[in-house]
């Protein structure tokens, strides 16, 4: 069996589990969650989101380290909790994120020319795959340069609102309702990239050393972010202005009196998607190998190109099917809809990092946090929209339904 080149050491993997995430959540999350949970509960919201996420990412570093091969959790399903966990985690990852990666495409075309978005969308899937087709090496080196730019717009947006924000706006709104489970379910989906770093698995330098080292540093750096954002936004255009706004970090600067400076943070939003559209095609590209593997998706998916060292068909084929959902779907409930099958896919990571047992190197309570997290996630998952959870469901019945059958076949 081929196997991929270990290229990536820690900066590399925090760098692009930075690029996973930093965008979906400043870009596109907090408008919805601000609708579902108002003002103090969206900062409610992102802290308990970013606590299922840590226990998450407690459990996968813990296994990614024991079996440092790509797939993410359909490999640690599969050799913890059985064949059937596997494919189930494998089935959702890699339909949820299709869609994601269909859904961060349009985003990209919205903010550079809205009235071709689909064709820009197309564009941008095709150079981010050419890009992954070159190699680990080069998505981690474009990476790090996208993330340069994202966090410089982003500093930026943070100091310049920063003079603006109002006590008052912050607290308008303090009533803090079930709507907080809404929106830390649609707040988890722009954490979910720190796995990326495990679905890479096979990819890291000393695995054992890295993962558990890169995870968490990019998921804690991630959340600082977001939180300082988050009261940006709110104190400068209150709860009901951001839950309205297609573009919150752009109306900040309008709103502070700084409407020249929208378009470079327009320029910033489609550099962060771009960023994460790199990673998150990589990332199915690499479970799609590592199912084709195990022939839970066609066999001829199970190749490594012989120069560059990547799952190229797979790549290919994810490519293939994102540009016919942006062709073709409406994605618009595609965040919710990607939330309620990656939520399912960390359960079960939760529940194969119990099986692991105590952990003698960690000082963490890694077995309360795996417990925690698995509670979470399924509390989460049921509390998305009832459509999301619906179609989200249906999905992964629909795969447990075809796994069944060409078992029984």
């Amino acid at each position: 069996m081929d196997r991929l080149a270990r290229r990536l050491g820690v900066r590399d993997a925090v760098v692009i589990g930075l690029g996973a995430m930093l965008g979906a959540g400043v870009f596109v999350v907090f408008a919805p969650a601000a609708a579902a949970a108002g003002g103090v509960g969206l900062l409610v919201a992102l802290a308990l989101a970013g606590f299922v996420a840590f226990c998450n990412a407690t459990s996968s570093a813990r296994l990614a380290a024991r079996y440092p091969e790509s797939g993410g959790t359909y490999v640690y399903g599969r050799e913890r909790l059985g064949p059937f966990a596997g494919f189930l985690a494998g089935w959702g990852f890699v339909v949820g994120k299709t869609a994601s990666c269909a859904a961060m495409a349009l985003t990209i075309g919205a903010y550079l020319w809205p009235g071709q978005a689909r064709v820009v969308a197309v564009g941008a899937v095709l150079a981010v795959t050419a890009v992954n087709l070159r190699g680990v090496a080069k998505t981690a080196t474009a990476t790090k340069v996208l993330v340069v730019v994202v966090l410089t717009v982003l500093g930026v947006v943070a100091v310049v609102g920063a003079t603006d924000v109002s006590a008052g706006r912050l607290a308008a709104d303090g009533g803090v309702d079930r709507g907080v489970l809404t929106a830390a379910g649609l707040l988890f989906f722009a954490f979910a990239g720190y796995a990326r770093v495990a679905t890479l698995g096979e990819e890291v330098r000393d695995p054992e050393r890295t993962i558990p080292r890169a995870v968490p540093m990019a998921l804690g750096a991630v959340l600082a972010i977001y939180l300082v954002l988050a009261v940006v936004t709110l104190g400068v255009l209150g709860a009901d202005r951001l839950a309205a706004s297609t573009a919150p970090l752009a109306d900040v600067v309008t709103a502070i009196g700084l409407p020249g400076l929208a378009w470079v943070v327009r320029a910033g939003a489609a550099v962060a998607v771009i960023g994460v559209l790199l990673s998150l095609l990589a990332g199915v590209g690499r479970t799609t190998l590592a199912m084709a593997r195990r022939r839970d998706l066609p066999g001829a998916l199970d190749a490594v190109h012989p120069v560059h060292r990547v799952p190229h068909r797979a790549e290919l084929a994810v490519a293939g099917v994102v540009i016919l959902i942006v062709l073709l779907g409406d994605v618009r409930n595609a965040i919710g809809f990607s939330s309620v099958t990656v939520l399912v896919y960390y359960a079960i990571t939760n529940a194969a990092a119990l099986t692991l047992g105590p952990d003698p190197h960690r000082k963490l309570p890694v077995r309360a946090l795996a417990a925690l997290g698995l509670a979470g996630c399924l509390l989460l998952a049921v509390n998305l929209p009832p459509a999301s959870v619906v179609t989200g469901f249906a999905v992964l019945a629909v795969g447990a339904t075809w796994y069944a059958l060409r078992r029984r076949s």
